[in-house]
């Protein structure tokens, strides 16, 4: 199994990102895929959610309303559009696919596979 971020870098505050992950060795309309985030001397956090096999989108309150998850099964992709970024939104982002309860699936303990996460910075 695996999963690989792309599409981080660094834009200035305002800006707009889109994060792509391609997954492979799942099948993904079996798994919720997610978007969890870590700054420095942080726990990592979820940030949105796609349940299986995308019915349901979940977002964390800080992000709600600039940014938006989507997945494409046919592809096996996942996708994060961020817009109106802050420069509290630096982070390393991960991709991420579970198959918990959908009461937990913003929780990163249980999370099955994990990406190696891509860089966003947020700055002036």
């Amino acid at each position: 199994v695996q999963l690989a971020e792309s599409g981080g870098g660094w834009v200035q505050p305002g800006g707009s990102l889109r994060l792509s992950c391609a997954v492979s060795g799942l099948r993904v309309i079996n798994y919720h895929l997610a978007w969890f985030r870590q700054s420095p001397g942080k726990e990592r956090e979820f940030v949105a959610a796609s349940s299986r096999p995308g019915g349901y989108q979940y977002y964390a309150d800080s992000v709600k309303g600039r940014f938006t998850i989507s997945r494409d099964n046919n592809n096996k992709m996942l996708y994060l559009q961020m817009n109106n970024l802050r420069t509290d939104d630096t982070a390393v982002y991960y991709c991420a696919s579970s198959q918990a309860a959908l009461s937990a699936i913003r929780r990163s303990d249980m999370v099955r596979w994990w990406g190696p996460g891509t860089q966003v910075t947020v700055s002036s």
